[in-house]
């Protein structure tokens, strides 16, 4: 490293160390500074987040001349030109903002309010989650790892029996289309075609390599929108119109799942053949994007409780996974350990012990109270689907060693049943 920092002196080059690139930053340093305008430490005091697009940061000072040239600026102003931006038409309403726009809730926030309980607060709702997933998640689908026909025989032969990351992305498509089959969403085999060049799975694959390989095939046609799932109207869809469809999503974020089966109740569904939703980031979810809030409201989870039970879920993909944990509720396992530890606690502890309690518990029953919140959560928007007219299950469709977010919600319209 001290060669490196010579060596970085000697051609005036940023001295921040990237130590993942196990190098200096080789940018040229700003006027008066060792470091370049991106690593400079008076610039971060100063980078607020972009008010067109907080995905990324600005100087202060500069933040006047900057919205006139953002880039998102642009890319915005012609996607709210497109008759199928309708903004916020799947974002869901927070009944408890009066028409105010909502705040969002941070992960913080939701951890402050769980260690703000008392701990006889924090047993009760402990209690009531091992309560709830118990008379309600017991009829969940155990295990339905579904690889059939083209996708088994392309498996067999490109995959040789190694399981990378991006191939693990490859299975879990693999067995969303094998569920979709069993579920009588899709066609058999027999009877559709299944292009056979590999572009199925790879994260290399970007969507440009993706759509040009896609496109070779002359009855396909290929239509491609960038939009958060928020705004989509997916009645102003020409392409949509006349024709069944499925609505099919992988590991969408926390809000975009919600997101992406509330475009079904804003949309006619007389072409909606069915519907695919592999659930992800659960911690991420806000009060405002829950789409069953009459089911929680039915089972006496608040706006707070709620927002406890989404920071809960993180518990269930902190631990490795090299076994399947998420089988371990179905097999006996209960929040007994933790609602023991709380009792003796609030015996030994002041009233702001909850934060201790919560760093003693073993870390197989924090995933055990993450994986039945995650649960909780899901059963809910499956009795949503149901509502809304559809048939509809909630499967495990992966083992959690490939993934630990492994729901997949799959519903078909009664029209193609």
């Amino acid at each position: 490293m001290e060669e490196a920092e010579a060596e970085a002196e000697a051609i005036q080059r940023c001295s921040y160390w990237l130590s993942k690139k196990n190098r200096f930053c080789a940018n040229s340093p700003i006027t008066n500074s060792q470091f370049c305008g991106n690593h400079n430490p008076k610039s971060d005091e100063q980078r607020i987040p972009c008010p067109i697009d907080p995905s990324h940061t600005v100087l202060q000072g500069n933040i006047d001349a900057h919205v006139k040239r953002c880039p998102f600026l642009k890319q915005g102003q012609s996607l709210r030109m497109h008759p199928f931006f309708k903004e916020g038409i799947n974002a869901g309403t927070d009944d408890d903002q009066n028409g105010e726009e909502s705040v969002v809730t941070t992960a913080t926030m939701k951890r402050d309010y769980v260690f703000k309980m008392s701990v006889s607060e924090f047993v009760g709702l402990i209690e009531k989650i091992e309560l709830i997933h118990k008379s309600l998640c017991s009829n969940l689908k155990d295990s339905s790892y579904k690889i059939r026909g083209a996708c088994r025989e392309w498996m067999n032969e490109e995959i040789n029996g190694k399981l990378p990351f991006q191939e693990k992305h490859v299975l879990q498509q693999a067995s969303i289309l094998g569920n979709l089959e069993e579920f009588g969403v899709l066609e058999p085999p027999e009877k559709r075609s299944v292009s056979d060049n590999g572009s199925m799975g790879s994260d290399e694959a970007i969507p440009a390599v993706a759509d040009r390989s896609l496109r070779q095939k002359e009855s396909l046609v290929l239509e491609r929108l960038r939009i958060d799932i928020e705004d989509l109207d997916l009645n102003s869809i020409e392409a949509l119109s006349a024709a069944p469809y499925l609505a099919i999503g992988k590991h969408l974020c926390g809000p975009a799942t919600v997101s992406m089966p509330e475009t079904v109740r804003t949309t006619n569904t007389s072409h909606l053949r069915g519907l695919a939703v592999a659930a992800c980031c659960h911690h991420l979810c806000q009060w405002k994007h829950y789409i069953n809030k009459n089911y929680l409201s039915n089972l006496g989870i608040k706006k707070e409780e709620f927002h406890a039970v989404t920071w809960f879920t993180s518990w269930a993909v902190d631990a490795a996974h090299g076994s399947d944990l998420s089988n371990m509720v179905e097999r006996g396992s209960s929040l007994d350990s933790i609602i023991s530890i709380s009792g003796k606690s609030s015996h030994h502890m002041d009233a702001g012990s909850v934060e201790e309690i919560v760093r003693t518990i073993p870390a197989i029953e924090r995933a055990a109270l993450g994986f039945m919140c995650k649960d909780i959560i899901d059963i809910g928007r499956l009795m949503w689907l149901k509502d809304l007219g559809l048939e509809a299950e909630l499967v495990k469709y992966v083992p959690s060693n490939i993934s630990p977010e492994n729901h997949l919600l799959i519903a078909k319209s009664r029209n193609y049943s």
